[in-house]
């Protein structure tokens, strides 16, 4: 029996693969970790203890470092950067799941960075008008074509990114340019459905060209705010970094940037500093979040 530490790079059900440098373990996690209710991360720290009986589960983890952060969706731990991927086609982008992903990102201290991928199908103009007054990363790539792909593998390089967003906006084909090494899977659109189908089913981290790792997510249709995607209510405004000039502003100390008289915010959003987008999002977001209970958090 040997110890070692190392990241885990993917986890399957409970099996987890990590990287100790020249070797890759496939790991159990400690009984007192499901005791404790605390499921490791990929990208989380770990030490194991190796046993080399031969079998193919060859060691345990028996300590997962502290966290800078972490999220349940995308499930991924200590994430310097969060890639939102939108498609400015197929599927249809969606501001409103964007702004949720920011957000989350937002409250988690992890820097969002919005990709509009399929700029070979259309034009981002209007996505960008939308963003352009945050202080987020923005780009526009295609897979397809390689247009703007090596500015993306740039701003990640040395990092551990992970890729999110809607099934079938294009973060395998992404990926797949990033590190040609990945092989991994890409999807089609369905037609019918018009939206993608699921490709990527766990999370798993690949090495990037000039070092760092970039993560694959499972993509989705739909974001919720319950359970760990939570974010109070009360802190929700501090979620969009474009409002931060204008907070303390306000008329009113207890201002929630709704729909109050004499609210900074929204005479930004009257004067086009904030986009019109951005803060409905935000109104819409802020209701969602205080109906939720709190057994449901």
């Amino acid at each position: 029996m040997t110890t070692d530490k190392g990241l885990i790079v993917k986890a399957v059900s409970d099996i987890y693969y990590v990287d100790c440098g020249e070797e890759t373990y496939a790991c159990k996690a400690r009984g007192r970790f499901r005791n404790d209710k605390f499921k490791p991360l990929v990208g989380d720290r770990v030490n194991i203890e190796i046993d080399f009986g031969g079998s193919e589960i060859s060691a345990c983890i028996t300590e997962v470092a502290e966290r800078q952060n972490s999220m349940i969706r995308p499930a991924v731990a200590n994430i310097d950067l969060l890639v939102i991927v939108s498609a400015v086609s197929l599927p249809k982008p969606s501001p409103a799941v964007i702004d949720k992903i920011t957000a989350a990102a937002e409250y988690r201290d992890i820097k969002p960075v919005i990709v509009f991928n399929k700029i070979d199908e259309g034009d981002p103009g209007e996505l960008i008008e939308i963003y352009k007054k945050t202080p987020y990363p923005l780009l526009s790539v295609s897979a397809q074509t390689g247009e703007g792909i090596d500015t993306l593998r740039e701003l990640v390089s040395g990092k551990l990114a992970a890729l999110c967003g809607n099934s079938g906006v294009g973060k395998s084909s992404i990926l797949n340019c990033l590190c040609p090494s990945a092989g991994t899977q890409t999807g089609e659109i369905s037609a019918k459905l018009r939206r993608g189908r699921h490709t990527t089913r766990h999370v798993e981290l690949i090495k990037g060209i000039g070092g760092g790792y970039i993560a694959d997510t499972p993509g989705f249709s739909s974001w919720e705010f319950t359970g760990k995607n939570h974010i109070p209510c009360s802190q929700l405004q501090y979620c969009f970094s474009e409002f931060e000039e204008y907070i303390g502003r306000c008329k009113f100390t207890s201002c929630t940037h709704v729909k109050e008289q004499g609210c900074a915010v929204i005479a930004a959003v009257s004067e086009g500093k904030i986009s019109e987008v951005r803060h409905r999002d935000y109104v819409e977001m802020y209701g969602e979040l205080k109906s939720i209970n709190e057994w449901e958090v």
